[in-house]
């Protein structure tokens, strides 16, 4: 196994190009973390398809209802859905959503948050204190960049496997 600073809060997300590690933000946003590990561990994220993709802007995925290339996918409607958890209160913070910053997707509600997650291709200030950011990609960001962009893309691409790296030792 690399060698991460902390493996119980990286998470390991491997896509068509390679692997992205995100490194989760517990101490900004607990609940946030708590959620995408426990989602991560029960390989709800694994086939999940990428359905926002906006070029400049960001890559959104996540919905693990609709979004399941091997589990009643749906493409029309990927972006509708979360998990059988209960929604997440927001837990906004001072941290700015600046490039590979991982955000909360959610409704208008802040208190919506559930599965669904962007990573920002650039630095998206106007987001701040409004969706919560609860990790950053600290290496395979090159990856992220080549996601097939498109609302929804027309190939989506999908995250192979989402392994916390704790996990991944084994």
């Amino acid at each position: 196994m690399a060698d991460y600073k902390d493996p119980e809060n990286t998470i390991l997300m491997e896509l068509k190009g390679g692997t992205v590690v995100i490194e989760l933000l517990p101490e900004i946003a607990p609940e946030h973390c708590a959620r995408m590990k426990s989602l991560a561990r029960s390989g709800a994220y694994d086939n999940v398809v990428f359905h926002r993709v906006i070029d400049g802007f960001m890559a959104q995925t996540g919905d693990v209802a609709n979004g399941n290339t091997s589990k009643n996918f749906n493409m029309g409607r990927a972006g509708t859905g979360g998990s059988d958890m209960p929604d997440l209160p927001a837990e906004f913070s001072g941290i700015p959503h600046d490039r590979g910053t991982l955000g909360a997707a959610r409704s208008q509600n802040p208190n919506s948050a559930n599965s669904q997650f962007f990573i920002n291709f650039s630095d998206n200030h106007f987001l701040n204190r409004q969706y919560t950011v609860y990790g950053r990609v600290v290496s395979g960001m090159e990856h992220v960049d080549a996601i097939t962009r498109g609302e929804p893309p027309r190939e989506p691409d999908v995250m192979i496997s989402v392994k916390v790296a704790a996990d991944a030792a084994a």
